[in-house]
């Protein structure tokens, strides 16, 4: 449960979350946009907390400069999609379509949920075959009960234990490898629900060579989670 902010001498503000499962303080730097929060144990005083934040200073101080900045959607931003900088232009059509190095937008149109939009449907098109494809590979015990698309933070994907997958429609934004190996991640833990050596055999069964997609997703991935939706031209 959200507590408040706390403020330090130098005027970073951390986010203070108290939880009842905690059994100790986590600070954590937040990979789109360099927010921090503490999560606190139940009996934390917030004097605690300052001393602690205190003593993590220098890793703050880097994990913040690390976070990538926020970036709006709107006309004229240099935009990536399937790992493409592509201009957010404004035309005359009556949908959002990919034009050369141009991604033409209605005019009138808000551009941030019109995009966000445009990228869900791409992520559906691409993922759904894909999942198909790693399933089919897998073995014909296996099958997903259905994939859903949402914003995450914390993930790209998951799978659940009933076999529903779910997935960041903001995959639409990498290029189309890193979105196939999250896609067959997750399809591998139909058959793990782990992170054994044998569910990684499972990924490198389905998509050989993938360790270069998942190192593009670890690098870059915090600069697609910094894209916001909405802005000046969104309203």
């Amino acid at each position: 449960m959200a507590e408040g902010m706390l403020t330090l001498t130098d005027g970073t503000a951390i986010a203070l979350r108290r939880s009842a499962r905690a059994r100790r303080m986590v600070l954590r730097v937040a990979r789109s946009d360099g927010r921090a929060v503490l999560t606190l144990p139940p009996g934390a005083s917030l004097e605690a907390a300052r001393r602690f934040v205190s003593a993590q200073a220098d890793w703050l101080a880097r994990q913040r400069a690390a976070a990538p900045g926020v970036q709006v959607v709107a006309m004229e931003a240099r935009f990536p999609v399937a790992g493409r900088l592509v201009t957010i232009t404004a035309a005359p059509a009556p949908s959002v379509r990919l034009e050369g190095d141009r991604l033409l937008v209605p005019q009138g149109r808000p551009s941030g949920p019109v995009v966000a939009a445009f990228l869900r449907a791409r992520a559906r098109e691409a993922l759904l075959p894909a999942c198909l494809r790693h399933v089919e590979s897998l073995g014909p015990a296996r099958r997903f009960a259905g994939l859903s698309l949402r914003d995450t933070r914390s993930r790209w994907g998951s799978c659940s234990a009933a076999g529903r997958l779910m997935f960041s429609w903001r995959l639409a934004m990498a290029p189309p490898e890193v979105l196939d190996y999250v896609a067959a991640h997750e399809v591998a833990h139909l058959r793990h629900m782990d992170h054994s050596a044998a569910f990684w055999d499972a990924v490198a069964g389905l998509l050989p060579g993938h360790a270069e997609s998942r190192a593009w997703l670890r690098r870059h991935g915090s600069g697609l989670l910094a894209w916001r939706f909405a802005g000046p031209d969104s309203d």
